[in-house]
């Protein structure tokens, strides 16, 4: 989830987390009434019915849309592999890969290298000689001090992105990597103010109008003349369309029942996973970014039609007052699923919805008493989070940069998440969430580690340990996004889980820069990250365990999780 998964803002996992009953963790959520029963008609009507099941899959797909829009720049601002021009040697005919390579181009890291030849080791006039007749094209004619060649290159594949277009090549190729920078910067800004914009204007209006602005800004981008341009246009990109994962989450979960939400919650975020498959797919069949870009934007803008289509949410429709709206939904929901709604159990949800909104203001913490008790955990907490995003899609940005075809390992890349978006349901209640959590990171760490001891070579062997590290941090950010919704209180529960996950998207800020490091050591980027999974895994085991505990409400019982039992001991 580059991550996915990998940063796309913070799940609101209050009610989905998995361990409590549902039940306690929308009463939680909510504090109070509303919530219990809201949940309680949905189960009358249909936790998971028809009419959920055609509103979850329309909202799959602006799921697709944003894996699209958030990682493109893999593709779209990427490195095409080049070689310089031999003079001596190389024809109008000569493609990138020659016999005489091997005393004309230097080899390092597993391949030529892109910016530098061996000097020419000729005199007089016949140094100025340039006609590939092959006569000079000879070892004895080439020294072993290596030249910069300027902007003459040979390029391997038809592709072309803005490297080839902008011509951003050699000691310029920071620009690229600065793209995925800004990319997480517009996300750093996008998502709190696309929370805000939710909240104050509703989840269905935002989604309509961030995915059609943002397939607008995709659309301008394709066109763009100069990389200046490019570069503005991808901020804005994700400026307004960094909030289509968090508000497409919200509205899946939000109309499906207590005991259908952690299922919900997952699946739709397998879509995310799916789309970075379909990009990489994409991407193999158009290889020029302008055309790529059109190919993955202009579908979006019949996000438009969310506004017509789909319904807006219940809960967010009775947090402003608007119980007729609310009240027309849930109608429609019962007459699709061909439940019964009766109308006094409907007038019970709205009169203890205006109770709790007149108490609205009389139940909130203040944020600045809960940080000095929960300062540890939260440093942990932001540490953690920093570290599974700069993992996560740092590997899905090394991928294309792997030996072999990179189209098929970034799909790996993307399919390799679904398994481990699957695996916490198995282990989080049977191991607990603090062990699964440090046993995944852990995994990475090793995997990471140990890919820097397989052979240059070995290309199945390196692939291998790349994908099941992978599969481990996606495994692990999973874990965490319930995670970090069970260690603290609920009235600073979205806030503090907010806190974390802003902190984190530093490190996707910086994953941008890490395929830059495999220039001075081709296993840097792999032992960075089996560091900080390694250091981050270990220090997880500070949590308190919260596998099936109830969701803490006061500060008290987040504080003392550790001393809780789970619900069902004695006393």
């Amino acid at each position: 989830m580059t991550s996915q998964t990998e940063g796309n803002g913070s799940k609101p996992t209050d009610s989905t987390t998995n361990g409590h009953s549902d039940a306690e963790a929308a009463k939680q959520g909510a504090g109070g009434d509303e919530d219990n029963s809201l949940d309680a008609i949905l189960v009358r009507i249909g936790q998971f019915g028809r009419y959920q099941i055609i509103n979850y899959v329309l909202l799959c797909v602006p799921m697709l849309f944003n894996a699209f829009f958030s990682i493109s720049y893999v593709f779209t601002a990427s490195t095409v592999v080049h070689r310089c021009t031999v003079p001596q040697c190389d024809s109008p005919s000569s493609v990138y890969k020659e016999d005489w390579l091997g005393f004309t181009i230097p080899y390092k890291n597993s391949a030529w290298d892109a910016c530098h030849r061996y000097a020419a080791n000729l005199s007089g006039t016949i140094s100025e000689y340039t006609d590939p007749s092959g006569k000079y094209c000879l070892q004895e004619y080439f020294t072993d001090t290596s030249e910069t060649c300027g902007r003459d290159f040979k390029f391997r594949d038809e592709e072309k992105t803005i490297s080839t277009e902008f011509g951003i090549y050699c000691e310029d190729e920071w620009m690229l990597s600065m793209v995925g920078t800004v990319n997480n910067v517009g996300q750093f800004v996008g998502i709190p103010l696309g929370g805000y914009f939710a909240d104050r204007y509703g989840r269905r209006t935002m989604l309509a109008v961030a995915g059609s602005l943002s397939a607008l800004m995709g659309v301008i981008r394709s066109l763009s003349t100069n990389y200046s341009m490019f570069v503005v246009f991808e901020f804005l990109d994700m400026v307004v369309g960094s909030t289509l994962f968090p508000t497409a989450f919200l509205l899946a979960i939000e109309l499906v029942g207590p005991k259908r939400r952690v299922a919900a919650a997952t699946i739709i975020t397998i879509f995310y996973a799916l789309g970075e498959a379909f990009l990489g797919f994409l991407a193999s069949q158009f290889q020029h970014w302008r055309w790529l870009l059109r190919v993955l934007y202009a579908p979006a803008v019949l996000q438009i039609l969310f506004l017509w289509i789909l319904p807006e949410s219940v809960r967010w429709l009775l947090s402003q007052g608007a119980e007729e709206k609310a009240s027309n939904v849930l109608r429609r929901a019962a007459r699709i699923n061909k439940r019964p709604l009766p109308e006094e159990q409907l007038q019970d949800l709205l009169a203890s919805n205006r109770q709790k909104l007149s108490q609205a203001n009389e139940s909130q913490y203040p944020i600045m008493r809960a940080v000095p008790f929960f300062a540890l955990r939260i440093a942990n907490c932001c540490l953690c989070w920093f570290t599974h995003t700069l993992i996560a899609l740092g590997l899905s940005l090394n991928s294309v940069n792997l030996a072999g075809n990179k189209y098929t390992n970034f799909m790996l890349n993307g399919f390799i998440q679904i398994p481990g978006l699957l695996l916490p349901l198995i282990i989080m209640d049977r191991v607990g969430r603090r062990y699964s959590l440090c046993a995944s990171m852990l995994l990475c760490a090793i995997c990471m580690g140990a890919s820097a001891a397989v052979p240059a070579d070995n290309h199945a062997g390196f692939l291998t340990l790349f994908l099941i590290g992978k599969l481990a941090i996606t495994c692990s950010f999973q874990i965490l996004y319930f995670f970090t919704s069970e260690i603290f209180p609920t009235n600073v529960r979205n806030t503090l889980l907010s806190l974390c996950s802003m902190v984190g998207r530093i490190g996707s800020m910086l994953a941008p820069q890490t395929p830059l490091l495999a220039k001075y050591y081709i296993y840097a980027p792999q032992i960075l990250f089996a560091t900080f999974a390694l250091v981050s895994g270990f220090l997880t085991l500070a949590f308190p365990e919260t596998a099936d505990k109830v969701l803490p409400t006061t500060i008290d019982e987040a504080r003392d999780l550790s001393k809780a039992k789970r619900r069902g001991e004695a006393s």
